[in-house]
């Protein structure tokens, strides 16, 4: 199966890279070109900041997003008028971002695009509601895995996960850190009839008292034994809709009701733990749940880091093979 045959049964789809530069940028350019040779009617956004032509960080040449003719975009006012093509504005949206109001346009003549699209999950629902309403077949999201990114990859029906090169410069880590991720993947769901309510949460620590949603009134950031009554004043399973960090991991598991407990996010893109923590929660007997697992269809790699670090493309293929139980695809040396 090619990797554009493993998308074409989706309405939405989420392209996530581990990092900068592990060419999730050109796998969405392949992908964009391989539906448009299909006929396949697309719509694009993008979590953040995609197809600038330079680094803002590296100060390195960055893969440029092309769009076709037919194609949806939604970008920031501010980037709409940076655009190097012919479209015309079919919504503006009264949601504001840092850069404008979110434009959704079509492509009349082919060109190149930056993409500034939500921040948010919340805000990324929208924009799927709304461009289904102009006929697409399919709506892509280019994201990352990065606490400066709210927006989660797990709203989307199918997930593409593009790892590389620029995760580290021997192959062995780069393995690892993908593998470390994996397991993230894999975290079981916790059961409840409040998972479409608790996934709503923006913010808040919650106790789930007989199913139930209670709201903790602790600022996340602040948790310690200050909060220690509060934290388990309704039960041992506590929602995070925020990030979850090793600082709060640590302070759980000094608690002696940590091996009763189950410590609930929203999904896996919200851990933001070492492996060494993690454990360290297990071995005390915590639990550590998602609310939703994603859908991961493939990954793509990338074998040549900006440094100039390169791994053989088939070798890095073949590694991140045994790690992943889906298709693994360099797009560039396939």
């Amino acid at each position: 199966m090619s990797l554009i045959d493993s998308i074409l049964d989706c309405k939405t789809l989420s392209i996530t890279g581990m990092a900068k530069n592990t060419g999730k940028t050109v796998a969405l350019n392949y992908l964009l070109g391989q539906l448009h040779e299909r006929d396949v009617l697309v719509a694009v956004t993008s979590i953040g900041i995609d197809g600038e032509k330079t680094d803002q960080v590296t100060q390195t040449d960055k893969p440029e997003i092309e769009l076709y003719e037919g194609t949806i975009f939604v970008t920031s006012e501010y980037h709409y008028r940076q655009r190097q093509l012919v479209s015309e504005i079919v919504d503006l949206s009264d949601d504001s971002t840092s850069l404008g109001r979110l434009v959704t346009a079509r492509v009349l003549h082919r060109g190149k695009v930056i993409l500034s699209g939500p921040a948010t999950t919340g805000g990324v629902r929208k924009v799927l509601d709304r461009v289904g309403e102009y006929g697409v077949a399919l709506t892509i999201v280019d994201g990352a895995l990065s606490r400066k990114s709210h927006a989660s990859p797990t709203i989307t029906d199918g997930l593409i996960l593009a790892t590389g090169a620029a995760i580290a410069p021997d192959l062995n880590t780069i393995v690892k850190k993908t593998s470390e991720l994996h397991d993230l993947m894999q975290l079981p769901e916790y059961e409840t009839d409040k998972k479409e309510e608790l996934l709503q949460a923006e913010s808040g620590i919650f106790a789930l008292e007989n199913g139930n949603p209670v709201s903790l009134d602790i600022p996340s950031s602040l948790l310690s034994d200050k909060y220690k009554a509060e934290l388990f004043s309704h039960g041992n399973q506590i929602f995070f809709s925020g990030i979850l960090t090793d600082s709060v991991l640590n302070f759980l598991k000094m608690q002696p009701e940590v091996r009763h407990s189950a410590v609930i996010v929203k999904d896996f893109t919200k851990v933001f733990v070492s492996p060494m923590t993690l454990r360290l929660f297990f071995s005390k007997g915590g639990r550590l749940f998602v609310l939703k697992r994603p859908n991961l269809l493939a990954v793509t790699v990338n074998p040549v880091a900006p440094s100039g670090f390169s791994i053989p493309s088939e070798t890095l293929v073949k590694a991140v093979e045994k790690v992943f139980d889906v298709p693994v695809y360099d797009v560039v040396n396939s």
